[in-house]
């Protein structure tokens, strides 16, 4: 079943699987958001759903990244509004989540995509798929990650990912901490699976009380410095650099940078 045009919900042994359609590669856009968003809090009221699944349909990719067609014609009032329901609406309905949350990982994740997986709360992959925050080559910043990114791993290693730009394999991001397991392209469903399961067979009761415990005890001051990063996405994105980037990339070339 279809929940907004972007996103397929299904349900199977007590777990939702909310998997982005959007070809050819799940790009973030508004509309995307608001059918992430129904999903999740639709598996929230279903008193039968004991897990959630967010994955892709797309067999190649998991997520491309922010929809930046979309952000080439928007305005930075608009881009601020798209990055509040991106960010903060999304962490606040996975903050308020009765049920564990597992991303699976299929195919390439870029920028946006990563948003998605790191607001769950276990991450699996395919063995052959690899990650990136390539928003620098754009003219932009992967605001959220900035506050993520050097919790999850060394500060060093994160400045690396974050301001270079390049892909990291599977191997180093689980090695990393990125990903919780890696498994081979065709047992990925089957691990999920058992992931999701294994979280559903748990009391429903103590699940909802000790998960909003953790996320209480992990994420104190989260929410206010991802606050603080929309605000520097906007001015980022309001600077001839940041409006250079993504003309570019909808151009298909290189950007040409000003120092602006």
């Amino acid at each position: 079943m279809s929940d907004g045009h972007r996103v397929n919900y299904e349900t199977r042994d007590n777990i939702a699987y909310i998997m982005m359609d959007r070809p050819p590669v799940n790009a973030i856009d508004n509309a995307m958001v608001r059918a992430l968003h129904a999903a999740l809090k639709r598996a929230a009221a279903d008193k039968r759903i004991r897990a959630i699944v967010i994955g892709s349909a797309i067999k190649s990719v998991f997520c491309g990244g922010m929809d930046l067609h979309m952000a080439a014609s928007s305005t930075s009032l608009q881009i601020r509004d798209f990055l509040r329901a991106f960010y903060i609406g999304t962490m606040d309905i996975q903050y308020d989540l009765p049920k564990p949350v597992i991303a699976s990982i299929n195919g390439p994740a870029r920028g946006a995509g990563m948003t998605v997986a790191i607001t769950c709360d276990v991450v699996l992959a395919a063995d052959d798929i690899d990650l990136a925050y390539p928003e620098i080559d754009v003219g932009q910043i992967p605001a959220i990650h900035y506050v993520h990114l050097p919790r999850q791993i060394s500060r060093h290693k994160a400045f690396e990912l974050l301001f270079g730009g390049l892909p990291i394999a599977a191997a180093e991001a689980c090695e990393l901490g990125l990903i919780n397991r890696l498994t081979p392209r065709d047992e990925l469903e089957s691990a999920t699976h058992s992931m999701a399961c294994l979280f559903a067979e748990k009391s429903p009761t103590v699940m909802a009380l000790s998960r909003q415990s953790f996320l209480r005890a992990n994420d104190l001051d989260y929410r206010r410095n991802i606050e603080n990063q929309i605000e520097t996405f906007c001015n980022v994105f309001a600077t001839d650099d940041g409006r250079e980037g993504i003309k570019a990339f909808v151009e298909k070339r290189q950007p040409r940078w000003h120092g602006d």
